[in-house]
């Protein structure tokens, strides 16, 4: 499954793309998803990206000029889709019921998503240099913004008293496991298994009773 289109980032600022110079481009961006999903951005070379795309290097570079910037692309596409989960919590809705929504939001784009998933977090793991500023500003404001919502409401007794910010890493890394260690849950489970199976009436669970007052 590809990526949302999100982002007008790479918008040509001249005469507007053809429909099969934007086709192209999107061959090459999908193309590129499962090379550094795969072998990370160090790993990952533009020969593999131009194989996987169809195209030969000379005219995947007439598209983009460099690794860098089919990867800059990917992310800058990935950021805004990577936030809306958390901005759909609603301050003013039940709070048990808005945190295990956010949940099932967060659990399902690693679903769905797992290549993206994967992307980010090969990003995160070599000191996020690409979207270092996306983390400082963007996602940590969103995240402070949250994080005083879901003390209010431990504060007013809606919840259990639980550190707010270690509650959303939690269901970070609840979560976006079943994308980035899908291989490990493949080989435990069995290759043919779905990793998210039963993942979502058991973090239901958890977080229910983690949260009940």
């Amino acid at each position: 499954m590809s990526l949302p289109q999100i982002s007008d980032a790479e918008k040509p600022s001249g005469p507007r793309r053809t429909r099969i110079q934007q086709r192209n481009r999107q061959i090459i961006l999908d193309a590129a998803l499962e090379v550094f999903s795969t072998h990370g951005f160090r790993g990952a070379t533009l020969d593999q990206i131009a194989a996987g795309s169809g195209l030969s290097k000379p005219n995947l570079l007439y598209y983009f000029d460099s690794k860098d910037a089919i990867h800059r692309e990917l992310l800058t596409r990935l950021l805004g889709t990577w936030l809306e989960p958390l901005r759909k919590l609603d301050p003013a809705g039940d709070p048990q019921a808005e945190i295990i929504a956010y949940m099932r939001r967060k659990l399902h784009l690693a679903r769905d998503f797992p290549r993206e998933s994967r992307l980010f977090a090969n990003e995160i793991l070599q000191g996020a240099p690409r979207i270092e500023d996306f983390i400082r500003n963007d996602l940590r404001d969103l995240v402070d913004d949250t994080a005083q919502v879901l003390a209010a409401w431990a504060q007013a007794g809606r919840i259990a008293p639980v550190d707010p910010y270690h509650l959303i890493f939690s269901i970070w890394a609840l979560t976006q496991h079943y994308a980035d260690f899908a291989a490990q849950i493949g080989m435990i489970r069995g290759a043919d298994h779905d990793p998210t199976d039963g993942a979502e009436a058991f973090l239901e669970q958890l977080y229910t009773r983690l949260l009940a007052p």
